[in-house]
């Protein structure tokens, strides 16, 4: 069985240090132009340079978004920014646009093109007219089933990719193609800066009786019309393999980098799972139920999916949240940096590279003096404490919480 790549999102630097450590085999990025994720730091030339050189030393690619569909006034600088990604040793680039795709060609040329999801390949036909434009690779609509893209697969030149998404935030629209937050705040989801009116709750005002508000609902169950679930598929990546799809994609560049960290490492080890012929573990299941998340489907892959909307509310299930990332580890006593509140004797869990999480209690907690301490209570304060194993740099130290009343 051929093992996929993992293709995991990096909206800053330390994104992207946690999806390299954790097992990406390649990285998604920006830069600060024409790339469809306005809500997050993305990456200076500067940075660009020093993503490609880390992530090379790791053996792990990087993939640079140009998939916003430039106007007119923005082409004249295109040439110079292709160059420069060109410059900085990066892999590929994701492109949306047929004609950001022939500049690239010509001022980029070494780089492999990537078709963006943005296109709306859901057929044979256009992926092999993409391919025969030199398109290496083409990322299929979120809105196919594993039958189509096994048909697909059959259908198109064997030296064509195919990359999916498997994990993460779903549009209720066809691949992102939405007005409604450029219409109701001005902020286009087609240029990366999506306010999310689909996560709203919405009511119903009669125009004769100002004030008076009604909801609006499908069902007994609530108003969320448009709030739709997030993808998982993690169960079923031996069948994604099958199908013949070359790269799995992880949705979440404006997510937290240990939301990058955790959802890697699931699917890294599931994937290892899937070609060596053994069942999954039931616990990278239950891993990916230990980031922020909404309520799990599984899109589009086994037909029209009924079950797509979530009712209720819009709120994230957030149930556990980071303690500390470990900075440095001698034997199992551990240097570290607090993220949030904890204390001498909290159940707490670690988390390393590669590896299923381990429980323990934390324990002989030392401020940065050497003096004990009980209570962690500042984020970003160095201090020390006993693991139960050996871990290296990045290792995530977490605990279960209730952040329900946070939730938004």
């Amino acid at each position: 069985m051929k093992r996929p790549e993992l293709l995991s999102p990096a909206g800053d630097f330390e994104r992207l240090k946690m999806a390299v450590a954790f097992g990406a085999d390649a990285v998604y990025l920006a830069g600060k132009q024409y790339g469809m994720r306005g809500g997050v730091n993305n990456f200076t030339e500067e940075e660009l340079r020093e993503a490609v050189k880390l992530c090379h030393a790791k053996g792990v690619r990087v993939h640079v978004t140009c998939n916003t569909l430039p106007r007119a006034d923005e082409l004249d600088k295109l040439p110079a920014y292709l160059e420069m990604l060109q410059d900085t040793g990066a892999d590929v680039l994701i492109i949306a646009d047929l004609g950001v795709f022939r500049l690239a060609q010509k001022y980029a040329p070494k780089m492999e093109k990537h078709i963006s999801t943005q296109t709306g390949i859901v057929n044979a036909l256009s992926a092999s007219a993409w391919y025969d434009l030199g398109a290496s690779r083409v990322v299929l609509a979120r809105e196919m089933s594993l039958k189509e893209i096994e048909a697909m697969r059959r259908d198109t030149p064997p030296e064509l990719e195919i990359e999916t998404f498997v994990h993460g935030s779903m549009c209720v629209s066809f691949s992102g193609r939405c007005l409604l937050s450029n219409y109701m705040t001005g902020r286009d989801g087609n240029r990366g800066v999506c306010a999310q009116p689909c996560r709203w709750k919405y009511n119903l005002v009669e125009e004769t009786r100002p004030g008076e508000y009604f909801p609006i609902g499908e069902d007994e169950n609530g108003t969320y019309i448009l709030n739709s679930k997030d993808l998982c598929m993690i169960e079923h990546v031996g069948e994604l393999i099958d199908v013949g799809i070359d790269s799995f994609k992880i949705e979440g560049r404006a997510k937290s980098s240990y939301y990058t960290a955790v959802i890697t490492n699931a699917y890294q080890n599931a994937i290892t799972a899937a070609t060596e012929g053994k069942p999954l573990d039931p616990i990278w299941r239950e891993e990916v139920e230990k980031v922020s998340h909404r309520h799990y489907y599984t899109g589009f892959y086994y037909g029209w999916p009924g079950d797509s909307q979530y009712y209720d509310s819009s709120r994230y299930i957030r149930e556990w949240q980071v303690s500390a990332y470990v900075l440095s580890c001698d034997g199992t006593r551990a240097t570290c940096t607090q993220r949030n509140r904890f204390s001498e004797g909290d159940e707490l869990e670690l988390l390393r590279p590669g590896f299923a999480p381990v429980k323990f209690t934390a324990q002989n907690l030392r401020d940065e003096e050497g003096n004990p301490v009980s209570v962690l209570p500042h984020p970003q304060q160095i201090f020390t404490m006993d693991l139960p194993c050996e871990a290296i740099p990045d290792s995530i130290i977490r605990r279960s919480v209730d952040l329900s009343a946070k939730n938004t």
